[in-house]
Formats: C-alpha cells, structure tokens, sequence
C-alpha cells in the first residue's frame, strides 16, 4: 500500500546517547556556580552545539506576564536583557501564551511574527521553540533557529522540550526572577494577571469582575439564653426553607425544569435533621444561633476536606450555601447579589447551585471559581446555563479586583486579568472566529452525520441527569449513548428505592422520543461513595471496589437497578451497559443477574422490552486479551476511553504534573483503538466510544481514522464534530492512521493537525 502524503520531518535521527550527554552536560552548567547570567551563558552554547543550531535563546516570564530575552547564542549580544515581548505576541509570546511548542521552516512568513531590529534575527529562518514549564505554570520559553528553512521534526522537538524540563529547575529555583519578584505580581492590582485551572464549562468569556464574597461577621458568640436562641434558630430555619422553595420554584418554571435534579437535592439538604439537629446542640452548650451555625460549618468542612472524592467535597459548597442564607435570616440581612455591570465575570472562592442563580443570568458571561470539580451542583448548573467556568483558580479572589477586565478561557482552562491589549484584541478575535464557528455548525444540525466518501457515522450524546435531555433534540444527536445513572443516586441522602428509580427512568425514557438510550449500571464505590453505604478507604480508589465489582458484592443494589430499567422500558428497547468489567465472568455474573430478574418481571405478567441489548465497557486493558471470549457474548461494546487511557499509561488523568505527558493521539493508544474496531467489525459487535475522546474534533478524526463509527460525546461537541467528519473523507483518514502508528512517536497531534489544515478538515 502506497502510504498517504503526510508532513514528515526531515530524515534526521536522534542520537539519544547524545540527548543524555546533553542533559548532563546541561546539569553540570547549571551546578557549576558563578554568576546565573554565566550559566544562561554557557547553557545556550551547549544547547546550540548539541542541536546542531545557529541561534539558542532562553526567553524567562517577568513580572507582568512579559518575556525578556536573558540569554542567547547567535543573537547579537545587545538584545539580551533588552528585548521584550508581552505574553501573546510573536512567536515567543504565542509559544509561552498557549503552552504548546511551535516548529517552522520559515517564521518571518508566520502572521504572528515580531522582528525586533536589535536582535538580527532577519538572517534566521527556521524556528523551534518550546516552553519552559513547572506543572501548569510557564516560566520561559526556549528557541533554536537556523539560516536554512530547516523542518524541524517531532523528535527534534521533543528533545528540546526535554531539555526545557532541565532549565525548567534553574528558572524556577529563583536565581532568575527572585522570588520578591514573583510574590510582587501576586499581590499587584496594575500589571496583568495570568491564572490557571480547570475546564469546568468550556467556553470563552469576557466581562468585568465582580467578586462574590461573603460578609457577615459575627460579634456575639456567647448566648443569655440557649432557648430563645434555638427558638431564633427554628424561625430563621422556616423562613430560609420558604426562601429556598420560592427560588426553586422560580427557577423550575423559569428553565422548564432543567436543574430539577439538582435543585431538588439542594432543598433536600435545607431539611436534613441531622445538620440542623448538631446546630441546635452547639447552641445549647451556650453560644448563639449564629455562632452555631458558624461553627457547624467549619466543623464540616474541615471533616469533608479529608474526603477523597472531588463529588462529595464539592457538596460542601451546598452546605456552606445554605450556612450563609440561614446567616442572613438569623441577623437580618438582606442577599449579597449585587447589580451586575451589563457584561460580568463573577468569581468566588466556591458557591452553591442556588447562589449562582440568585444573579441575573443575562449578565453573566463566565465564572471563576478558587475550588470546584465538573461534578459540583454549581458547575452542574453553569453547564445548564452555558457559562463558561474555570475552577481549581488558586489566589482568583486576592489577584482580580472588583470591576478589573477579565478573560476566561474555558478551552484550555485559563483566566487573563487586566490583560494588555494584545491579549485583548485576540481573544476578542477568538471570541468572533467560535461565534462565526458555532453559526456554521449550527447550519449542520439537521445534516447527515456522512463523511466526503459517504462514510455514515453515528453521534450520541452523553448524559447524567434530565437537565442534559432537552439537548437531545437542540443537538440533534442519533440517541443517549452514555445515561450515567450513579448521579441521580449521589445526591440524595437516602438509597433511592426501586419505585423511586422506575419512575425516574420512565421520566428519561420519555423525554428522549423514542431515541435509543443505553443506561449504564452503577458506577459507584472507592472515590464516588454512596452516603449511605459505608465503604472502606482505598490507596488507589480508581483501581478499587468500584462500578460492577461493588454491585455484584452487593447484588440487592443490582437487582433493584435492573429491575427498575425493566420495568419502565415496558414496551420499549432496553439497553443496558455494565462498567469497569475486568473479565469475561464478571459480564456473565451480571447478564445472569438480569436474566432471573427479566424472567420474574414476566412471570408476574409486567411488560417486558421490545428488544434487549445487553453490553459492557471496555476500560480495563485485561479485557484486550479476552476479546474473542467477551464478542462472543456482548451484544454491543463502548469504550470508556478516559480510564483506558489512564491504565494504559499508568498515569492518573487528575494530576496536573502529568496532564501534559501523555496523549491520547500516540501511536499505542490509537494501534489498539484500530485493532479494537477491526476485531469488533469481524465479530458484527457495535462498538461505541464515550469518552473525551470523541468530543474534541481532532481526536474524532483520529477515532474515525481508526474505524470507529459510533461516538457518543457532551451534547455541544456534537456540532463541531459533525462539521469535521463531513469535511474529511474517511478512507484516507484510515490510510493515514495505518502509516502514522507505525512511526515511535509519543504524539501524532502535530502531524494530524498539519494533515486536516492541508485538506480544509474543520477542526
């Protein structure tokens, strides 16, 4: 087979015994003591003789988020020290902007280029330059360049992104920008400010800050009269619940019941006995209401910060919510929501669902949160929302002042405060570009999901709660692919019965209009434990008593749960997944179990399906080795490509120090994705993937590249992922995965990007 036109680098091989002795040579440089511009100095010369390159420049971060150039070979010597870029301008700025390498065989043709006379870097054409990173945050940026447009490849890149990690211990050890330095931007109100976190919500936003904060102080602790005192309590307690309920209820008229689940949990916890019931014998021990609740409060967020399990932390927010609107009606005091500027950023250090929706929506443009996980009731209801919303921002509170500027970035999870104004006008840029993109793509949402070469391909859509169901029709997809039912079990307090459950499923299984819904049992246990069921801790919860291990211990939970999914399809197909099966028994532990609950259910005269699929997820790498058995008895496959990718490279996709290591787009996982979807083809198993995967264009041309036909994404991917699969033929995507994973790369990301820019795939 002839094998597809690609990019390729240059025929050049890495000496990797060379790459060691450079990184030694580099190590010792730096320990040599002396002066720190001598050792910049002598780094730049080692680096530039190693890589065979003309030009080696170390650019470090200084206060304000600009890029000074403290060392070079090649340059002229003058610029050091004197040239400068703001963070997004030119090459170096976009490179330590966006925290991604840039290669070019030719730089001054970029739009991005910056000539800045006094280096004369004119007589340089090809361009290699990585960031100098510790965990999320850039310290610098690293340049080669070279007369000759010289291409440099994948490997050349990655070895000077190793070498970056070495200079990434110097700039960070504070010989280079002193740690006064670093501290002084902290805490400035003038220069700019570059905050990272977590996606949350994607999205961009721009606003002006406005800071939700807290701010009822407590002068009297100690009580005259513990009576009258709980007596104030249980008053306030009535009129906070009264408060409570009119807010939900607006609400629930308001968005047609989209944060029900949510929402109703959260009135839940205003009525749980037990947390009011250990306010009341604080006060009676002899401090007041207020007090009380104060220190109820704090007693359960020091208890719950122990807590493994970002869900159940993150239902702190609730509590700490409800705390604050008992405060309010304990002393008088009216809401905080303030007035809102026409366009606003609110930031907080963590909020409750309800909090957020006390301000006026058609305000709001992002959210900012200090704290925060994707399963909070508060990012629950921004995604309901559509609000962009970055969490895990640490110092958000102290570094952005009320009314400062700010850009939040939820693609990539970042917040600009008091940005310059070239920061400014490209993310306004970006900000008129996704407007332009979302209009196209939306022009696509009654189009065939069919590529170029007539290739059909299926888009679900995952799900979780009955707020995301009114997306199913918005986004057109062909059915729910992933209906996690765990979360409707994690906000409640109590183990919802099998009534319960059947009803809620009859609710999901008419809202979805005769679509195709596949239910995934419980996927509880080890880091998502059930309130109501005792767990043990566990070292390593991901790899713990989870999911079907947990259910088939505990097979009364099971039982309930397929009894109640049969019971509401009554008519209608019944599709059902079992997560984290590590082996070929566990699936046919569970089929039996369903087995002898469906042939109860018939026996008692209950309708049953009208057609049963029954599948399991692939997402332990034992199951590969067990495929031919596990096709032979699965109706269908899905793989959840998010645990798979984490087992596979042993590496947890939570910890920021490895967020950047390993990439779903490298040559093993795509060779087994390709393999996956061969053998499922042979075996006629539908195969199905879930993950994060499928959601992102790029990836979803790698999936279809890899045969994949089924993808099942969030809801707003879908669009995005329907413009690229219809601009891009799928025959040759396969050709050009079946050469692209034969190469040792750690990713094909540059080079599949570089293949869709060639050919106008929309990405």
């Amino acid at each position: 087979m002839t094998p597809p036109e690609t990019p390729r680098a240059a025929p050049q091989q890495i000496d990797w015994a060379g790459s060691r002795r450079l990184l030694r040579l580099l190590r010792d440089a730096m320990k040599s003591g002396g002066p720190v511009q001598t050792r910049l100095d002598r780094v730049v010369k080692i680096i530039a003789s190693n890589m065979v390159a003309e030009v080696c420049s170390i650019y470090a971060m200084r206060a304000g988020e600009v890029l000074e150039l403290f060392a070079t070979e090649g340059l002229r010597p003058e610029a050091v020290h004197n040239t400068r870029l703001r963070l997004g301008e030119g090459l170096v700025g976009q490179i330590a902007l966006q925290a991604d390498p840039l290669a070019l065989s030719d730089a001054q043709s970029h739009p991005n280029f910056a000539y800045r006379p006094e280096t004369g870097e004119e007589l340089y054409h090809s361009f290699c330059g990585v960031p100098i990173q510790r965990g999320a945050r850039v310290l610098g940026v690293l340049v080669v360049q070279n007369r000759t447009r010289r291409h440099y490849g994948e490997e050349e890149t990655e070895a000077l992104e190793t070498v970056a990690m070495v200079l990434a211990e110097l700039l960070g050890s504070g010989e280079v920008i002193s740690q006064e330095e670093g501290r002084s931007v902290e805490g400035s109100s003038l220069l700019p400010a570059r905050l990272s976190g977590i996606v949350l919500n994607e999205g961009f936003g721009m606003g002006r800050a406005v800071l939700h904060q807290w701010g009822i102080v407590i002068d009297q602790v100690v009580a005259e009269d513990p009576d009258a005192e709980i007596e104030r309590l249980d008053t306030a307690i009535e009129e906070m619940r009264q408060a409570v309920d009119r807010l939900v209820d607006r609400v629930d008229a308001d968005l047609d019941d989209e944060e029900g689940e949510v929402l109703e949990s959260y009135r839940m916890f205003a009525h749980d006995r037990g947390w009011l019931e250990r306010i009341r014998d604080v006060i009676r021990s002899g401090i007041t209401a207020e007090a009380a609740v104060e220190r109820i409060k704090n007693d359960t967020r020091q208890r719950m910060a122990k807590v493994r399990d970002p869900y159940l932390r993150e239902r702190l927010a609730d509590l700490e919510d409800l705390a604050y609107r008992l405060l309010q009606h304990l002393s008088g005091v009216e809401g905080s929501t303030q007035n809102l500027p026409e366009e606003a950023v609110l930031i907080a250090r963590t909020m409750g669902p309800a909090e957020l929706l006390d301000y006026d929506r058609s305000r709001l443009r992002a959210l900012v949160l200090e704290e925060g996980s994707r399963t909070s009731h508060v990012a629950i209801v921004a995604r309901a929302l559509g609000l962009p919303t970055v969490g895990r921002c640490e110092l958000a509170l102290s570094r952005i002042l009320p009314g400062d500027t700010v850009l939040v970035d939820g693609k990539h999870g970042q917040v600009f405060a008091r940005p310059g104004e070239g920061i400014k006008q490209n993310f306004i840029q970006t900000l008129e570009e996704r407007e332009r993109r979302l209009a196209e793509s939306s022009a696509t949402r009654d189009l065939p999901a069919v590529t170029k070469d007539g290739e059909e391909v299926t888009l679900l859509m995952n799900a979780g709660l009955l707020l995301d169901l009114p997306q199913l029709e918005t986004s057109n997809a062909a059915g729910i692919g992933l209906y996690r039912t765990e979360i409707p079990f994690m906000v409640r307090d109590a183990y919802p019965d099998r009534a319960e459950q059947e009803q809620l499923y009859r609710r999901i299984y008419e809202q979805v209009g005769g679509k195709p819904v596949t239910f995934r049992t419980l996927d509880v246990g080890a880091d998502k434990p059930l309130p109501y069921i005792v767990m043990g801790e566990e070292e390593n919860p991901a790899m713990g008593w989870r999911a079907l291990r947990m259910t088939l211990d505990r097979p009364t939970l099971l039982r309930d749960q397929l009894r109640a999914l049969i019971r509401s399809a009554g008519g209608r197909e019944l599709r059902i997944m079992f997560p984290m099966v590590t082996d070929v028994a566990e699936f046919r532990a569970a089929r039996a179990h369903f087995n002898r609950v469906l042939e109860s259910e018939l026996a008692r005269g209950a309708e049953g399906p009208s057609s049963i699929s029954l599948g399991a997820m692939l997402e332990v790498p034992a199951l590969l080795w067990q495929l031919d058995a596990l096709l032979a008895e699965v109706d269908f496959l899905s793989v959840g490509s998010n645990d798979l990718f984490q087992f596979i490279f042993a590496s947890d996709r939570g910890s920021p120090a490895l967020s950047r290591r390993f990439d779903p787009l490298s040559p093993p996982m795509l060779s087994l994705l390709r393999d996956l979807a061969r053998r499922c083809r042979e075996a006629e198993v539908p195969l199905t993937l879930c993950g994060e995967m499928a959601g992102n264009p790029l990836e979803a041309m790698a999936l279809i590249g890899c045969g994949l036909r089924r993808l099942s994404m969030t809801a707003g991917s879908i669009a995005s992922v329907k413009s690229m699969l219809r601009s891009a033929e799928a025959g040759q995507l396969e050709s050009l995965i079946g050469y692209l994973v034969k190469r040792p790369s750690r990713s094909l990301r540059p080079l599949l990007r570089a293949y869709a820019q060639e050919r106008n795939i929309q990405l």
